[in-house]
């Protein structure tokens, strides 16, 4: 009986010493997977900024007779307000005067913002650009160039304003572009002429 269970106690202990097999496929392949798809994705972003960019730099110059019909309106100066002041502007939307500290970053927005806000934003040498319910098409052309510019001092800035329908007005400091739909290279033209020249730091 003795014997038998010596014999027992050796089984088992020889079971734990072999060692285990390795099974499933191997973690670092899909470690290296995601990596790939990654930099494949960074290089596709890229190749299609730069596309993008240049579509863009093409229309620009198209546009670029249409400049001349645009007029500037008076400076309504820079103060800056309490948030929560009344402050009337001369123009509608509102290209400079008096407005809140806090500024509306560039970006697409599906909502509206305080025009106060936005007037310190058009400082910065942001282009504002209001929109309602522009043709789908349109709508896809904001995105991709509130995506292309987005320093904090030349950024595009995309917002809901309710009532225009398909028009659209985009706003530089002091100078307003009226559109009864998308002119893509009048406003091209006109975001390539202001973008990144604002009063409080000009980077262009």
């Amino acid at each position: 009986m003795a014997k038998s269970s010596s014999k027992r106690k050796k089984t088992k202990r020889a079971a734990k010493e072999v060692p285990a097999k390795k099974s499933g496929f191997p973690l670092k392949y899909v470690f290296y997977g995601i990596a790939g798809v990654a930099i494949i994705g960074a290089i596709y972003g890229m190749y299609s900024s730069q596309e993008d960019a240049s579509a863009f730099e093409a229309l620009a110059k198209e546009g670029k007779a249409s400049l001349s019909a645009i007029k500037s309106h008076p400076n309504e100066g820079r103060t800056h307000m309490p948030p929560g002041s009344r402050i009337s502007y001369g123009t509608n939307p509102p290209t400079s005067g008096p407005h809140f500290p806090t500024w509306v970053n560039p970006g697409f927005y599906e909502t509206a913002k305080g025009r106060s806000n936005l007037v310190h934003s058009l400082e910065h040498g942001m282009i504002v650009i209001h929109y309602d319910t522009p043709a789908a098409d349109d709508l896809e052309t904001l995105k991709k160039w509130t995506a292309l510019f987005n320093g904090p001092w030349s950024g595009i800035v995309a917002v809901r304003k309710a009532g225009l329908g398909g028009k659209l007005i985009i706003t530089a400091w002091r100078r307003i572009l009226r559109l009864d739909k998308l002119n893509a290279a009048s406003a091209a033209a006109f975001i390539d002429a202001y973008r990144g020249r604002g009063p409080e730091n000009s980077v262009r």
